[in-house]
This record gives structure tokens, sequence and C-alpha cells, in this order.
């Protein structure tokens, strides 16, 4: 009997070692849709994560920020990119998260970049301010994604609701492709200057960009997160002019389960790296330890903090 119980005990041992795999040392990161700044963002990220050989990470494709939220509370994120709005809001259970609830169990890393709301029409439609998308097709973005968020509160701004604009939800790829064949009449985006997915459309038909007035940006400003933001001329193809609309900080969020030594390792290889992604980035971003960790209105962790405590800056 006591063999049998040996036998059954290194059995249970052997198990239990099999059932820790190594994938338990990943870090699950958040990357948005394909096309997308923070797709590039995690992809170079990770890059760099294998050369050094200190964290392993593996980039998971989602919908985009308020799926990250809800997955990075919900454990099947360990990491993940999203809007500071979206951030602020799934925390507190405000706006749009009145009726979940607030998601909890992440925390801040960094803010990175500022996204800007772009607004692509094609230039040789009658489209010429936000009120003529009244009747017409437009793609918000995916469901779940920043900018589906940000494309209802605009049109919400300038009283359009669903009943007066056909509203889809698109990927980037896809609506742009749609714009181009005139399947649709618009497609809003919230992406970081520069953004591929704008640059290639640019490049396959004429656009022009719409711009949110400024009484409409003091109402979006009053009741979101939202800061004035210009898209300056020949940003793309055919760009003529300065664009004036509203823009949004994006933040890098951790899980609370992360340990702070793994935090702390994910800041300096971001940091330490900014340079390079940056030149495999799309967009024009600024990644540095002084302004990363302005804009954002949640704890940071606590990794993060002692991070940023060896470099000197104080946390908010």
């Amino acid at each position: 009997m006591k063999k049998i119980i040996a036998i059954l005990l290194s059995l249970i041992f052997v198990v239990s070692l099999c059932s820790c795999s190594s994938d338990d040392d990943k870090i699950r990161f958040g990357a948005a849709g394909i096309g997308g700044i923070y797709n590039e963002t995690v992809t170079s990220i990770r890059q760099l994560a294998n050369e050094s050989g200190k964290l392993k990470i593996e980039q998971k494709t989602t919908a985009g920020s308020a799926a990250n939220v809800r997955l990075l509370s919900q454990g099947y994120l360990d990491a993940a990119i999203a809007q500071s709005d979206i951030v602020s809001d799934a925390y507190n259970g405000e706006n749009n998260f009145e009726k979940s609830g607030a998601y909890k169990g992440y925390s801040a890393l960094a803010s990175l970049y500022t996204e800007a709301c772009h607004i692509v029409v094609r230039k040789d439609s009658n489209i010429n301010s936000v009120d003529d998308l009244l009747g017409k097709t437009v793609s918000v973005g995916e469901k779940e994604s920043g900018s589906e968020l940000n494309a209802k509160q605009i049109l919400a701004s300038y009283g359009l609701n669903s009943r007066m604009v056909k509203e889809v939800n698109l990927d980037y790829a896809e609506a742009a492709k749609k714009l181009e064949n005139k399947v649709i009449d618009c497609l809003f985006v919230t992406v970081g200057m520069n953004a591929t997915i704008v640059d290639e459309l640019a490049k396959q038909c004429d656009i022009k960009l719409l711009e949110i007035d400024k009484a409409t940006s003091n109402k979006l400003k009053s009741a979101y997160s939202y800061i004035d933001y210009k898209i300056p001329k020949n940003t793309y193809n055919g760009q003529n002019t300065d664009i004036n609309t509203i823009g949004i900080k994006s933040v890098i969020l951790v899980s609370d389960k992360l340990s702070n030594d793994k935090v702390k390792e994910l800041a300096k290889l971001i940091f330490n790296n900014a340079k390079e992604i940056q030149l495999t980035v799309s967009a024009d971003i600024d990644i540095t330890e002084e302004n990363a960790v302005e804009g954002i209105n949640i704890p940071f962790h606590k990794g993060a903090i002692e991070y940023y405590k060896e470099k000197g800056i104080t946390v908010k």
C-alpha cells in the first residue's frame, strides 16, 4: 500500500510539473487590430523582448481599447494599450461603462503618445463637414474599439445618432478598402499621426479630412478627456491645409497580477529602446520617461512606481 501511495504521489508531482508550462512566464499583450499603431507598437516591443531574452511576450490581436481593458480585467491579458479616456471610464465605471460596472485588476505603466481622431472621406464626395454625414454610411471602427467610442461621441455632439447615420463596424483595412470603392462614405479612425492606414489610403484615392469645429471641440472636452489637436498640412498625400481635430493619450496598462520585477523589466525594455520603437512604428510617437507619467488618471503599478523612482521621477 505504501508503495502505491508513493507511486501516486510521484505521479501527481510529475503531472503538476508538466502542467506548469513555460507559457506561464509569457506576458499576453493586447495589440488591437492589424494596421493600427497599437499593433505596430506591440510587435516592436515583442521583437525587442525576443532579442533581449529577458521577457517572453505573446502578442494578442483584439478589437481595441475597450476590449483590452475588459480582457485585462478578466485575466485574459497581462498587458495592453488603450486610450486614456476609456481607461479612466472603465476603471471608474463611468460614461459607457455605467451598465457593465467598473473594470479593475489593472494599472498604468506609461502613457505613450497622443492619438488624433481622423474623420476621412473621399475628396470627390459632397461631404465637407461632420453635419454632412446625415444619411451617410459611416464606419465607426470595430466593436469595443477606441475609434468606435470616439466616433459615437463626436457624431452625438453634432446631433447625429444611429438613426440618422448608418453606422457600420469595420476594421481599419476593411473600412479603407470600402471607402476607396465607394461602399461607405466615411471612416473614423483614432490613431497616431502619419498612421499607415490613412497614409496608404491617401495613396490609393484622393481623400480629405473633416475638421471638428471649436464649439464642438469645447463640448467634447468638457464631457470627456479630449484635448485640441492639429493634423499639420502635408501629413497625408493631398492634404494642403491644417486640420483641427481632437486627440487622446494612449496608455500601456499591465495586470495587477504581474510581479514588480516583470513590470520594471518591461518598462526598462521600452524606455531603453525608445528610438528603435519609433523607427518601427509608422506614427510619430515620443516615448520619454518624463512624458510617460502625464495624462494618466488611474493608479500606476507598484513596479512602475519603483522604476520611475529609480529614475528620479515622482508619480502622482
